[in-house]
Parts: structure tokens; sequence; C-alpha cells
């Protein structure tokens, strides 16, 4: 996490899990860097949105900035705060912004363009190969292009988070190792990351690409586990 870029710029399709894997990396990040700040940038999609974990993120000292409304109900509307021109300027804040999940969410970020120098920041797609709207190359591929379109901003890595929640196998993981090692090759970017729950952390094959990274269910609730 030390080499990765002071601003990284998480995306992914909706179900992909991206922002479970964005509040994962704030929550790991805190505990090695003093300054962490959230940015939920996600306008598209209603559910499962990093700003709702507000008072997680209170309690562990991190910074969240979302809706220029903060936790009024208007919240949900998309309006974005100006406090989010700070953590990007301010060399001493490490960043993650959570951006909506498909190309139009991706819009957001081009207003924050200027702010995004060479060297200081990254962005990654999270691809979850069981999901149908990047479940093959063509799909993914695609969609990586139609993100940097909208965004204006070169994808610098990818994360596989190809998963079925708890009941996410091995075969799953490898799965989607195969489609990121593609899209890594067509992109010329690294597989940063092999997102995955930590029941499996240890049976990972070291030949697969990427960092793993164990996480746990901090944006789904218990009463939506299958028994």
């Amino acid at each position: 996490m030390l080499k990765d870029n002071r601003i990284r710029i998480i995306a992914g399709h909706y179900g992909s899990g991206k922002t479970e894997f964005a509040v994962n990396y704030a929550l790991k990040l805190k505990q090695i860097k003093p300054q962490v700040t959230i940015i939920d940038l996600d306008i598209i999609n209603p559910y499962f949105r990093s700003r709702e974990k507000i008072d997680l993120f209170e309690e562990k000292g991190i910074e969240l900035i979302s809706s220029s409304f903060g936790k009024a109900i208007t919240a949900d509307l998309p309006s974005l705060s100006a406090n989010i021109f700070g953590p990007l300027q301010n060399k001493e804040k490490e960043v993650i912004m959570d951006i909506g999940g498909d190309p139009v969410g991706m819009k957001t970020l081009a207003r924050y363009r200027s702010y995004l120098k060479q060297g200081e920041y990254d962005l990654w797609i999270v691809i979850n190969a069981n999901r149908p709207e990047t479940s093959d190359f063509e799909k993914a591929k695609w969609y990586a292009e139609s993100i940097q379109e909208e965004a204006k901003v070169s994808i610098t890595g990818l994360i596989n988070n190809t998963h079925m929640l708890e009941h996410t196998t091995i075969d799953d993981i490898k799965k989607g190792n195969d489609l990121v090692s593609l899209l890594s090759d067509e992109f010329a970017v690294p597989v940063k990351y092999i997102s995955c729950i930590r029941k499996l952390e240890k049976e990972i094959p070291k030949e697969l690409k990427g960092e793993v990274f164990p996480i746990g269910m901090v944006m789904r609730q218990k009463w939506m586990d299958t028994k």
C-alpha cells in the first residue's frame, strides 16, 4: 500500500465490489497513515455507498466527504461538496475516491482532472468476472475504455475482485485472474490486488497476478447473508 500513489481512484461496475474494496482499503490504510480521506463520488447507485459508513469512519478517524448536504436526508442528491478540492491539493492526506459504477458516473471525476497529476494518482478498475457486464474480455475491455473516455484519466491498474459473496471459491478467483491478465496486457497496466474474503487468503495460488488483499464484509448487512 505504501507504494501506491497518494490519490487512489477506485471504479467498478455495480456489483463488482468496488465500494467494499474502497472501504476496506481506507480502514487498512488508516493503520499506517495518520490522515486518510475517502471521497464518495458515487452519485449513480442508490445502495452500498461508502457514505453509509460515516459513523465507522468517524470512529476510526477517517475523513469522509460526499454530498454537500452532509448527513441530511438530502445527502442522496447528486450535489458534490466543495470540500473535495482540499484533500486533492493537500499532499499530507492520503485519498481514496469511490467513483460511480458506470461510465456516466465517471463524468464526475473529469471535474477534478486538473488535480490529478501523472505519478500522483492511481485509477484502479475493479473487475468481477462473475458479473454479466464484465464477464468476458470484450465486455470488460469496452467498460475500461469507456471509463477512461468519460473520466479523461488513464487507468493505472486492475483489481481482481471476482466473487460470489460468502460462497466465493478459489475457482472464482482463478476465473477473474484469467480475465484481468488479458486486460493487463491490453492496457499495459499491472494487476494490483486480488481482493478476496479472508477465509480464502492463504489458499490463493502464488502464480496468480496481484497482491492478495483480504477484506471483510463491511458494507454487507448481516440480514443479507444466505443460510
